[in-house]
């Protein structure tokens, strides 16, 4: 059977990241993809230079038709943007017995912010919905209120302070972490699990980036 994924995210019009992305992903994976989108953005490899939001309830009746028509066996959420919008994902997948993973989507690559910084607390409240929290450091650092982690025990402490938040399981990414080497760190009540990754070069932009070591991480139950 071939399980359906839903994305709930913005739209990345250069299919970089966001909706694009995720159907991408999904489809390469052998899953079939549905998309919620919650907002379109202007941007492309060097920036985002617009963001025009879904009004909330647009986004209700998005989830809604699908809910109504076909099974959704897992979800993975990406950009919400402002309280309005996490309330309405939160109210439409009520009573969804599927793995959600949740990506707290704040801020781009290029530094460009894109969850307004009064719709963090909500995203916080939020958090419970997941199977899974996905942030980076500056997310995490964010949704906690906390310095930047700069070492792994560091990442520990916070993605101790994640769990204590509400998900059952947290995967720290740990590609702002400073050196060659970039692990992430899945965190669960029971566990503290590394996952190494070793700097390498991105040929087209010369950045640096770390491979991830995962597939089907909106599967995780």
């Amino acid at each position: 059977m071939i399980p359906n994924i839903l994305s709930i995210a913005g739209s990345d019009p250069s299919g970089g990241a966001g909706i694009q992305a995720d159907i991408k992903t999904i489809s390469a994976n052998g899953g079939y993809a549905m998309a919620v989108i919650t907002a379109l953005t202007a941007q492309n490899t060097q920036g985002v230079t617009g963001v025009q939001m879904v009004a909330p309830d647009f986004v209700t009746a998005q989830i809604a038709a699908i809910r109504a028509d076909i099974r959704v066996d897992a979800v993975k959420i990406g950009m919400l943007g402002d309280a309005g919008i996490i309330g309405a994902v939160v109210a439409g997948l009520s009573g969804l017995d599927a793995p959600i993973v949740l990506d707290p989507v704040m801020v781009a690559k290029s530094g460009d912010r894109l969850l307004q910084t009064a719709a963090v607390a909500a995203l916080r409240a939020a958090l419970p919905m997941a199977t899974v929290v996905t942030p980076n450091l500056p997310e995490a650092a964010d949704l906690l209120d906390l310095p930047e982690a700069m070492t792994r025990t560091d990442m520990e402490d916070q993605a101790r302070a994640l769990l204590a938040l509400g998900p059952p399981a947290v995967l720290l990414k740990g590609g702002h972490l400073g050196g060659d080497d970039c692990p992430d760190l899945l965190a669960s009540a029971e566990e503290l699990v590394w996952l190494p990754g070793v700097r390498v070069a991105r040929p087209m932009a010369q950045a640096a980036h770390c491979p991830r070591r995962w597939r089907h991480i909106w599967a995780l139950d």
